[in-house]
């Protein structure tokens, strides 16, 4: 228990510490990739990039001030100490990640890059700290690629509303984005309820599945279609899916319905 205890607070510090540098980091990157990507001649993902950005910055610094009460709480052996540096980098996953695909495709740095890295290793931690079944953990980290995933898919239908002329699709874009970012937000929450183990979990998990899979099927299948290939917006529905049928068998039921811990 000391052990973990000292882990916690060791990890924590980090937290707040690494949460800082990707604040920074986001921010130092901002109107560059803006600029890149206007110079490209994208002016609709430069746009999206001013939009997404300025979001992923303010999470990025919630995550920080999780992470300092999640030290609080491990300088003071309180048992929820791991949850809430779990959910700090559970963002910090989402606001690492994203920020390396615009820069990249123009050209810039990455610099969040290796920041993602670190976020994991702070994550796994987290959990190594609270003592987590590794079947929740396996359970959790599928559903965390959903999770990014899902938000990738609401950042590409900003674009996609901007540059595809199809009135239709137009229309599909605007109804489905923030679809994709409420079913996101979904399975950032599954992902904590899961691992305490709460009642809700399982039908929040098969909400955040279908919502999932509303929001991001339109926007992959509607791309197969125009373009001919295969979309890169297909996987956040196609791993939602795999998750709804997980959670309604017997296995993942029995995962969430076991009882309830504090």
């Amino acid at each position: 228990m000391k052990n973990k205890r000292t882990l916690g607070i060791l990890l924590a510090f980090a937290g707040v510490l690494i949460g800082l540098l990707l604040a920074y980091q986001i921010a130092s990157i901002y109107q560059s990739t803006i600029d890149g990507k206007v110079a490209e001649g994208r002016p609709d993902e430069g746009i999206t990039v001013q939009i997404v950005f300025a979001i992923l910055g303010w999470l990025t610094l919630v995550g920080a001030a999780l992470m300092g009460v999640s030290a609080y709480g491990f300088a003071r052996r309180q048992p929820w100490a791991w949850f809430w540096g779990t959910v700090a980098a559970t963002l910090y996953m989402l606001t690492a990640f994203f920020p390396i695909i615009p820069p990249a495709s123009v050209g810039l740095p990455s610099p969040t890059a290796p920041t993602f890295g670190l976020a994991a290793v702070l994550w796994f931690g987290m959990l190594m700290a609270g003592g987590v079944a590794w079947r929740s953990v396996a359970l959790a980290f599928v559903a965390g690629l959903a999770y990014v995933l899902t938000f990738m898919d609401g950042v590409a239908s900003i674009s996609r509303y901007q540059t595809v002329p199809d009135p239709f699709l137009h229309g599909v874009y605007a109804v489905t984005q923030m679809v994709n970012w409420w079913g996101a937000a979904a399975w950032a929450v599954f992902i904590f309820a899961a691992l305490k183990r709460k009642a809700w979990a399982l039908p929040l998990g098969i909400f955040a599945a279908l919502m999932s899979m509303l929001g991001g099927f339109p926007l992959g299948i509607s791309d197969v279609l125009r373009l001919g290939r295969f979309s890169m917006f297909l996987p956040a529905p196609l791993i939602s899916a795999g998750l709804l049928i997980y959670l309604l068998l017997p296995a993942g039921r029995n995962l969430l319905e076991k009882q309830e811990t504090g």
